[in-house]
């Protein structure tokens, strides 16, 4: 949406402009639906972003609002794409996860999970750092969102394991 900007000031607004969306989302009671994306490599490391708007200091997994889009797995791979250049492939859906924020306004967040074989580069503009990490060597700052997602998606793979045997 703001791509026609140069980077910098395509990052200050995002900065300037995050906290009065999400206190805009809260005063609306706003249900605001988006995507986060689970994507491996083929050493079965997940990839981790921190962007340069949102909590910066803190690990987190790519993903975005999904605006009128109604499939997550499209989402999540328009996402992943533009923020890392990273094709998603073998995307599933496999969850949603509902949260009421302390603005108060819900964020429904619809998981999915994938593998790339690409090596993810930062957009310049989101995006401060994207990296792959061992899912038993996950940097500290990772905040709680990939921690619950990445535990949700275990309970999926073995509930489907289950189901097959």
């Amino acid at each position: 949406m703001l791509s026609f900007l140069p980077a910098p000031a395509h990052r200050w607004l995002l900065r300037t402009l995050q906290p009065w969306r999400l206190r805009l989302w809260g005063l609306l009671r706003l249900r605001v639906r988006g995507t986060s994306v689970l994507v491996f490599d083929d050493r079965q490391r997940v990839l981790l972003v921190r962007h340069s708007y949102h909590r910066p200091d803190e690990w987190m997994l790519p993903g975005g609002g999904m605006g009128r889009e109604r499939d997550p797995v499209r989402v999540a791979q328009r996402e992943l794409r533009e923020e890392t250049g990273c094709l998603l492939e073998n995307a599933t859906w496999y969850g949603s996860h509902p949260v009421v924020t302390a603005q108060g306004w819900t964020n429904l967040t619809e998981l999915v999970a994938g593998t790339t074989r690409d090596a993810p580069r930062c957009d310049g503009r989101e995006l401060n750092e994207a990296r792959f990490f061992a899912l038993d060597a996950l940097p500290a700052r990772t905040c709680e969102g990939p921690l619950h997602y990445i535990a949700m998606w275990r309970d999926w793979i073995e509930a489907q394991n289950g189901s097959s045997g």
